[in-house]
């Protein structure tokens, strides 16, 4: 065998990110049960979740320490201090691949800044699963973890959602799904989709089809677990916003007119333009502009 891709009976030093399975046991890899065995230490997201993991692989849990985005500022000199005397130190997510969509990342850098090994054990990852089961083109795409559950950052991630030509990738939780999905049909329209939950489990679901069938049916069920959405990248003619009002085309006036319908109703200028401009994927600006220009009566 080539020796470049066996490293069985090597002890691994320094800090050492470990995938576990997002749902069924069998997933885990020989690699990282002999890590977790090894390990001096075990950082884990929630220590009641991992302790399970390795109780149902008889591997002792007294080596557990949590490490979670409320300890991660206390916890890091500790896990710093482990690594400067030599020791063995795992990090595990809750279920998946560590570093994705949680603190881990923040320790991988420290550990490198200070010249402290770093090795991956690779395995199931949640967001490459759904997309390779969803249907949905894999040659390349985009993975943006969760979004900000409100306000202006929520409403900027989306218009900058709505520009990549590449298939996109979000987590969500199961009390927020239904409004992103809601959000996100509002703002891509047709777009196709598939929202996944239970990867890898007995009641694995994938559910396939436009976004607004898919805010449909998630209006209809409970929507239990944690959910991952593959959505449909922007055809180019889709991508970034549309041509500026100087450039012409009559759908501006029927925008501007929009706008007047919702000041009318009682929204500020400001409101009225973002949210027109986010229905119908164009540039905020261009569209204050040319409702400025034709409020004013210019040409």
């Amino acid at each position: 065998m080539d020796s470049r891709f066996s490293f069985e009976g090597e002890k691994e030093r320094g800090l050492v990110l470990v995938a576990t399975p997002i749902g069924n046991l069998e997933d885990i890899s020989a690699r990282a049960l002999r890590i977790l065995r090894e390990a001096d230490v075990i950082l884990a997201e929630d220590t009641r979740r991992t302790r399970q993991l390795l109780a149902h692989f008889q591997i002792p849990g007294a080596r557990l320490v949590s490490y979670h985005e409320h300890n991660r500022a206390k916890r890091e000199p500790e896990v710093l201090a482990w690594l400067r005397e030599g020791r063995l130190v795992a990090l595990v997510a809750d279920a998946g691949m560590p570093g994705i969509s949680d603190p881990g990342a923040d320790l991988v850098r420290a550990a490198r800044d200070r010249g402290f090994p770093v090795t991956v054990v690779p395995g199931p990852s949640a967001g490459v699963a759904a997309l390779v089961i969803s249907g949905l083109p894999a040659e390349r795409f985009v993975f943006l973890g969760f979004l900000p559950r409100s306000g202006r950052a929520r409403t900027e991630d989306l218009d900058r959602l709505a520009q990549f030509q590449e298939t996109v990738i979000l987590y969500e939780s199961p009390h927020r799904v239904r409004q992103t999905v809601r959000d996100l049909a509002r703002r891509l329209g047709e777009r196709r989709a598939a929202a996944v939950r239970e990867l890898t489990k007995r009641y694995e679901q994938v559910v396939r089809g436009t976004l607004p069938e898919l805010a449909g049916w998630l209006d209809r069920e409970e929507p239990k677990g944690e959910w991952v959405i593959v959505i449909q990248g922007a055809r180019p003619e889709e991508a970034g916003p549309r041509a500026a009002p100087e450039e012409g085309g009559g759908d501006w006036e029927d925008w501007c007119r929009e706008v007047d319908d919702r000041v009318a109703r009682g929204a500020s200028v400001r409101d009225a333009v973002r949210e027109t401009a986010l229905r119908h994927g164009i540039a905020r600006r261009a569209l204050y502009r040319a409702y400025l220009r034709q409020s004013a009566g210019t040409p």
